[in-house]
């Protein structure tokens, strides 16, 4: 009898520890870590806002937070094939990603912005959509790509050109390879800041909800991080983590 006591409690106590997550106790979150203030690097350790926010739901649940570093386009494929439990990376809902993974609910709202050389042929919305001819710079699978796609590219008025890292676009911005960038505007901020000779335009692109990223089948994990989410919501937690990153003039 003992022995098989012994046999039963060593098959079910793996099974305790991997109902969540893809490393027994461990959270995986997938991320490109090049997008501040949401995630960037601090000596070797990976900050931000969605990876503080990721450590808090992280809390809630009883485990341990491991981030992946990886491109931005390989995120929702990382979290469909199993590779890692979420994404979280200034991730927009949309209907094409909506196909592929579920979303959280939204912990956090995105503008869309337009990066421009001071001294470049494109200083307004109106010169995209009215004089067009341009070349825009995008990060490749981003709701930029998506939305200058469908707006500029698809209508004939700009060439897109789709770059791996957002760090990327920002050099082929300066070189002027492209006349111009859109990106998320707490990154924008931030590129700007560092790199005298540009500036955003005053006109938002876009608007968006940042939401995680979880595979379609793993419908227990989404439960789980959404009850936590709303936690951290309700009691203010998200809010100070925002608040941290981006200070209000």
């Amino acid at each position: 009898m003992k022995k098989t006591i012994v046999i039963l409690l060593a098959l079910l106590i793996p099974l305790s520890f991997t109902a969540c997550g893809s490393s027994g106790n461990t959270l995986t979150m997938a991320t490109d870590a090049l997008f501040p203030p949401y995630e960037f690097y601090e000596g070797e350790s990976i900050i931000g806002i969605d990876a503080d926010i990721a450590r808090l739901i992280a809390g809630k649940l009883g485990m341990e937070l491991e981030i992946m570093d990886m491109d931005f386009e390989a995120i929702v494929g990382a979290v469909q094939t199993g590779k890692a439990d979420m994404g979280m990376a200034g991730m927009a809902v949309t209907e094409d990603r909506l196909q592929n993974v579920n979303f959280s609910t939204s912990y956090a709202t995105g503008i869309q912005v337009v990066i421009v050389r001071d001294d470049g042929p494109v200083q307004s919305l109106d010169d995209l959509f009215e004089t067009g001819g341009f070349t825009v710079g995008v990060l490749t699978n981003t709701t930029g790509d998506i939305y200058t796609t469908w707006d500029l590219e698809d209508e004939g008025l700009a060439t897109v050109e789709r770059y791996m890292k957002s760090t990327d676009v920002l050099l082929a911005l300066i070189a002027g390879k492209v006349d111009c960038m859109v990106i998320d505007d707490e990154p924008a901020k931030a590129y700007v800041a560092d790199n005298p000779g540009l500036k955003i335009l005053d006109t938002v692109y876009a608007t968006e909800d940042y939401a995680i990223c979880v595979a379609k089948k793993n419908t227990g994990l989404l439960d789980k991080i959404n009850a936590a989410l709303d936690e951290l919501i309700a009691d203010g937690s998200v809010q100070a983590v925002i608040d941290k990153y981006i200070k209000v003039d």
